[in-house]
């Protein structure tokens, strides 16, 4: 899944910002007006990537909902990571960063957009009697369409990490 990419990125961005926070550390006094900057944006970006790490296992225990074929469960997991992805409108991006942050919000946006669609298309097909069956000409534009989404969310996601990464 995609997911994985991010766990790859965040990983990487993670390095990138230890990286970057040891060589600033050698080459600068600690209270200047940069290096408290440096520390605000290594705060942000390791609060993004815990915030990454906890929307991998959220998804993780969705993807297991969904090949159980637990409804109920998939709409609490897909709950719990709603709340993960919400959390990062809590987060205070510093100065200069605030495009990275909207870049995780859209993203995050689109990704509940992307699940809430999927639970709504597998509701109606587990929903769907003889007398009132599941429209399965519209299956694979739908799909797509969740597909798509999915996918645009991931982007925006990987475009906050390149956005970040930029930054340093």
């Amino acid at each position: 899944m995609k997911i994985q990419q991010i766990k790859k990125w965040s990983a990487m961005i993670g390095a990138l910002v230890l990286a970057s926070a040891l060589m600033l550390g050698c080459s600068s006094a600690g209270n200047s007006p940069e290096a408290q900057q440096q520390a605000k944006n290594r705060q942000f970006m390791a609060q993004i990537n815990q915030t990454m790490d906890d929307l991998n296992e959220k998804l993780d225990s969705f993807n297991d909902a969904v090949a159980a074929g637990d409804l109920v469960n998939m709409r609490t997991q897909a709950d719990s990571a709603f709340k993960v992805l919400d959390s990062l409108d809590a987060i205070e991006a510093p100065e200069g960063l605030e495009d990275v942050k909207q870049d995780y919000v859209d993203g995050s946006d689109e990704l509940e957009s992307a699940l809430n669609a999927y639970i709504d298309l597998y509701t109606e097909i587990n929903s769907a009697t003889e007398e009132a069956p599941f429209d399965w000409s519209s299956y694979d534009s739908r799909m797509a369409d969740i597909k798509s989404s999915y996918d645009d969310g991931i982007s925006k996601l990987q475009a906050g990490d390149e956005a970040a990464a930029n930054k340093e």
